[in-house]
């Protein structure tokens, strides 16, 4: 499993959020009887079976309908939802699979107008990034996950080890802020990884990226003026920071197996000091990291919040072009997202033996709460439907709603590559930052050495075309936006 699919099947098991809906779904044609077919990402709960009887009882008695939810695995979702698209095969719901490319394909239906129908209040609630990110060709096909809308990048430390070393974090707000306590630390344990990174490790700035963080094309966030695409290893702030890795990699502070290094550090062990996190507002600060790790984790923010385009499309689910029963998918999406009795069976497990009610909002765990024994919240429904624990104060919730509407709104918000035209290219591109990339973000290599060679090639790779390209597409989209 992919390390952000690690970190959001964590997430999933133990993040709790408020109810700030709570609205059934009503159906406006009963059709008793009929089942819906949906696809979910990931592996089902051990007691899936039980779930669904109850939560299917609950969806027939408010739509109609019942719901055939059938998991398909990390490892073959790409492969087996390529398959059924290709094919044509009938079925109604899915966690969407390469959203944009299949719904400029046509495999998705269009919910511009279905989801404010069937789904009116929850589409209400919508954050506006949701929708704006999602539109494809000035249509609506996904129907997302309300969870985080925006992201942070953070700099998380053990607090065993800040406490034991009597360490200072207060004022850390970037890379180089961190030196003093990283070089303080590595002198009492040598052994323990500093700054624990592996060979998946990106380095972090104030940038989106219109494909992907492991591309050399990003625009900044804080340019004011026409959003211009850039390579970020040529930006200035950029490559401090990768000299300042390098030195921290000479120094030790950097295991000296980071460039090749896959296994990573468990969140849970004594093996790591510093290490990067993303955060969201459904994290409730650091509350997500200590449920994950089973001891306090303190972080510091290293990024702004930016809610981007591939934050909106991080949990989307479309309805099949070809499903017979369009209307009542959307329904049943609408209840998954705005029926907190629904939505809670299925993400925290089953009341009585997982979790019992302390409040018209809280919950308290039991010892039937475990990890195979219920849903992931990422990508099931509405975050905000869900109860939250005892240890969520309402001053961490109204944190968390005044943390979404101040977050920053990307650049590129909404913008949406189409790569036909540079896909050679960008194989090749590929092919650079391989041979490259780890080795550059881990401080392994000389920045003011490798880095020449490695913008040479990616020159002679097409970077000036795809850049050329990528900045006429985001003009075009820019340019009808206003």
């Amino acid at each position: 499993m992919k390390k952000w699919q690690k970190i959001f099947c964590i997430a999933g098991t133990v993040l709790a959020a408020s109810s700030l809906v709570a609205c059934g779904s009503k159906s406006s044609s009963k059709e008793e009887g009929g089942k819906l077919l949906m696809y979910q990402i990931g592996e089902k709960p051990d007691n899936f079976d039980q779930l669904m009887k109850i939560a299917n009882k609950r969806i027939k008695e408010k739509t109609g309908m019942t719901l055939d939810m059938q998991y398909i695995g990390w490892g073959d979702w790409d492969n087996k939802m390529s398959t059924i698209i290709a094919s044509g095969e009938n079925y109604d719901l899915a966690f969407a699979n390469n959203y944009v490319v299949n719904a400029q394909k046509g495999a998705f239906a269009d919910l511009t107008k279905l989801i404010p129908k069937y789904a009116k209040k929850t589409y209400k609630n919508f954050d506006p990034a949701y929708i704006k990110g999602n539109m494809i060709d000035g249509k609506l096909y996904a129907f997302p996950v309300d969870a985080n809308v925006y992201a942070q990048q953070m700099l998380s430390f053990n607090k065993e080890y800040v406490d034991k070393y009597h360490l200072d974090i207060s004022n850390i707000k970037s890379y180089a802020d961190a030196e003093a306590v990283l070089k303080a630390f590595h002198e009492k344990e040598p052994n323990v990884a500093a700054f624990a990174i592996g060979q998946v490790y990106n380095m972090s700035g104030n940038f989106d990226y219109p494909l992907t963080k492991e591309q050399p094309f990003a625009v900044k966030v804080e340019s004011t003026g026409k959003a211009k695409i850039v390579n970020q290893y040529e930006d200035e702030k950029f490559q401090e920071n990768l000299r300042l890795m390098h030195k921290w990699y000479q120094e030790g502070i950097i295991p000296k197996d980071a460039a090749t290094n896959t296994e990573g550090y468990p969140l849970e062990g004594k093996t790591w000091f510093m290490r990067e996190e993303t955060q969201g507002p459904m994290d409730y600060g650091d509350t997500i990291l200590t449920n994950a790790a089973g001891k306090e984790i303190v972080s510091r923010p290293l990024t702004v919040p930016l809610k981007t385009t591939s934050q909106a499309q991080m949990a989307n689910f479309v309805v099949s072009n070809v499903s017979k029963h369009k209307e009542k998918a959307v329904e049943v999406l609408a209840l998954l997202n705005s029926d907190p009795k629904l939505l809670n069976g299925l993400v925290y497990g089953e009341e009585g033996k997982a979790w019992k009610k302390v409040g018209d909002q809280k919950i308290k765990l039991l010892d039937g709460y475990q990890p195979k024994l219920h849903m992931s919240a990422w990508n099931t429904g509405n975050n905000k439907i869900l109860y939250t624990q005892e240890s969520i104060t309402d001053d961490m919730i109204a944190k968390r709603d005044k943390s979404i509407k101040e977050a920053t709104e990307s650049p590129i918000l909404g913008f949406n590559v189409n790569t036909k035209p540079i896909k050679t290219e960008l194989s090749n591109i590929a092919n650079v930052m391989n041979r490259y990339k780890a080795s550059l973000n881990t401080g392994t290599v000389d920045p003011d050495q490798t880095l020449p060679k490695m913008l040479k090639d990616l020159k002679a790779a097409g970077w000036d075309k795809v850049q050329k390209e990528l900045q006429s597409q985001l003009d075009d989209y820019q340019a009808k936006q206003k």
